[in-house]
């Protein structure tokens, strides 16, 4: 099918699925990538620093908040670029270079080169919103929060899968999950480059504003309401404590309970599993029950109960719990 004939089935025709399929098998990658190197990446850095713990931590955190940063930054400038060129054009580049940038950390031979990596990844990896517009375009209205639905599930599945992969390929070599994640992002971009039509007509493409791509441009927006400002607000400090987990957990699972990659993996593997269980049969019959304010609350006591017993826990398992007691007796 030539550009032209898919654009102007645009809006009048359900979703192809092919298109469809493709976006959920890239946000699904995407998010097996990131999970992919996250048992495995924190190790690589220990071996940087002579195994010294505390300093992989503080340089993973770096990463980690470099990688963040460039996803803030350049969101709305991604996102503004695929309303001025289309969507296709700007998910395929991002599937070639967040491949090309696996194999960039496969081959790192210093920090330097593991950070220019994560740069490379956090600029790539911020146009999972030009997927989502990507539905929204080829979806009708009616539709669209099934299609999201669907979307969620990639999100939820690709964590799952991705640490565990990275824990079981990271047990054979610290660099084979970076090589695997390259592989699994040039499949599926070269995918795409055959199956993915475009989604949005030239007639309804937007010329590209800096001023749009501003990353605070929502802030006055915010301030126009109390209400969002809150949610906002808690949604902010809600990630910042979650992103806790990925940042040191690794790290502090293995120096401190002596737990192999693989346990890691594994280990998060269940959190991503447990978390996709509440999305999706949990919520709502706790809404339901409680209300949407006071499910939030909930939600917040109990994910920082789970902190508390990730700290205080003095052993990784029940087997080192009931030998740990026999030696205290």
């Amino acid at each position: 099918m030539s550009e032209g004939m898919s654009e102007a089935a645009v809006g009048t025709s359900p979703p192809r699925g092919a298109a469809v399929f493709f976006i959920f098998v890239t946000i699904l990658l995407d998010m097996m990538a990131l999970g992919v190197v996250i048992p495995v990446l924190p190790k690589l850095i220990e071996s940087f620093v002579n195994n010294d713990t505390a300093s992989a931590a503080r340089i993973f955190g770096l990463f980690g908040t470099a990688w963040a940063l460039m996803q803030f930054l350049f969101s709305p400038v991604i996102g503004g670029l695929s309303d001025r060129f289309g969507r296709r054009p700007v998910v395929l580049l991002s599937n070639f270079g967040l491949s090309a940038d696996y194999v960039l950390m496969a081959l790192a031979p210093s920090l330097s080169w593991l950070l220019l990596g994560r740069l490379i990844s956090g600029i790539t990896s911020a146009s999972i919103s030009t997927s989502f517009a990507y539905i929204a375009d080829m979806t009708p209205p009616e539709k669209r929060a099934a299609y999201f639905g669907k979307i969620g599930v990639a999100f939820g599945a690709g964590f799952i899968l991705g640490p565990a992969l990275g824990g079981l390929l990271g047990g054979m070599s610290p660099r084979l999950p970076f090589w695997v994640a390259a592989s699994l992002s040039l499949a599926n971009a070269l995918y795409g480059l055959f199956i993915l039509p475009e989604s949005l007509p030239k007639e309804r493409r937007a010329p590209f504003r800096w001023r749009s791509a501003n990353p605070i441009g929502m802030l006055p927006f915010l301030r126009s309401s109390r209400i969002l400002a809150g949610l906002q607000a808690a949604n902010f400090f809600s990630q910042l404590a979650h992103v806790v987990l990925p940042s040191t957990f690794v790290l502090y699972a293995t120096y401190r309970y002596g737990w192999s990659v693989s346990t890691v993996g594994v280990t998060l593997a269940i959190v991503g599993l447990s978390s996709m269980v509440v999305q999706g049969l949990v919520i709502g019959p706790v809404v339901k029950a409680l209300g949407e304010r006071n499910a939030l609350l909930f939600g917040f006591v109990f994910g920082a109960i789970g902190f508390f017993i990730y700290g205080a826990a003095p052993t990784g398992d029940r087997k080192s719990t009931r030998l740990n007691s026999s030696h205290i007796t």
